[in-house]
């Protein structure tokens, strides 16, 4: 039986539609992609039976491409789990209002509950300051009360190989510290955990995947995305790689990574 003729995009001619994908239709690299974000969930015992997963979206290719994952894996699996998607809003750098629809159809069309909720980026906590960190941590709140709110453990990140070695390099020499991004986060006592399912991915996988099909990705609205300290340590790591292929690898093996395995263990002593 011959494979059927991908179908293109409605939205951007150049591209084809990740329909496709949910149709089963697509290249190799792309069940690759599902499998490796797969394993990084197995390895790390990140979601089990039952359990509801809120992801956090922020619109671009990453986090888009992460709930294509973990939607289209769960059509083999024999673990069912749900699916939950949030996007948070700046009102003072919202996204552009054609997206909203574009958005909604992408997570219906995945069987995704979604939710948009805009919120100011600045509160009067800050007094005025911003930068990264402030409103990394204000973004984290407002899903923190979400999830505590709707009974929901279990944070889903968009993160990938790249921001955990970026991260570490960020610990390393701004705060003498050899810390990673954890796959899996603890949060107050184990009532909430933060898992990023993509730990193992490259970014250069989701990279492709939004250049191949038309996922709504929306170009960054922070002001300080092309400013800040990760986005001049991206083209470092990118040099490394020229000299060791597997450098990523590398700093990921070096971690020790044994809390987050026994986070499940953990729990059950705790129920």
């Amino acid at each position: 039986m011959s494979k059927k003729e991908p179908v293109k995009s409605k939205y951007e001619s150049n591209k084809l539609s990740y329909r496709n994908i949910i149709e089963g239709n697509h290249e190799p690299w792309v069940m690759r992609f599902i499998k490796q974000t797969g394993k990084g969930i197995n390895d790390f015992d990140m979601i089990r039976e039952g359990e509801t997963v809120l992801m956090a979206v922020s619109g671009g290719k990453d986090s888009l491409a992460m709930a294509l994952a973990l939607s289209q894996r769960l059509k083999w699996l024999p673990v069912k789990y749900n699916l939950k998607a949030l996007m948070i809003n700046w009102i003072e750098h919202p996204i552009p209002e054609e997206y909203r629809p574009r958005l909604c159809e992408y997570f219906s069309d995945l069987g995704i509950d979604f939710t948009i909720m805009d919120e100011r980026q600045f509160p009067e906590s800050f007094d005025g300051e911003f930068n990264c960190y402030l409103c990394a941590r204000n973004r984290r709140r407002i899903l923190f009360s979400l999830a505590q709110e709707s009974g929901i453990r279990l944070i889903a990140m968009g993160h990938h190989l790249d921001d955990l070695v970026e991260t570490t390099i960020m610990n390393l020499f701004f705060r003498a510290e050899f810390a990673p991004m954890n796959p899996v986060q603890e949060f107050f006592d184990g009532q909430l955990y933060v898992i990023r399912p993509m730990i193992e991915v490259h970014e250069s996988v989701t990279k492709r995947l939004a250049e191949v099909y038309d996922l709504p990705v929306i170009k960054p609205v922070c002001p300080y995305d092309q400013t800040n300290i990760r986005s001049s340590i991206k083209p470092i790591v990118s040099e490394i790689v020229h000299l060791d292929k597997l450098a990523r690898e590398h700093v990921f093996n070096a971690h020790d990574y044994s809390e987050c395995r026994i986070r499940r263990e953990t729990d059950d002593k705790k129920a």
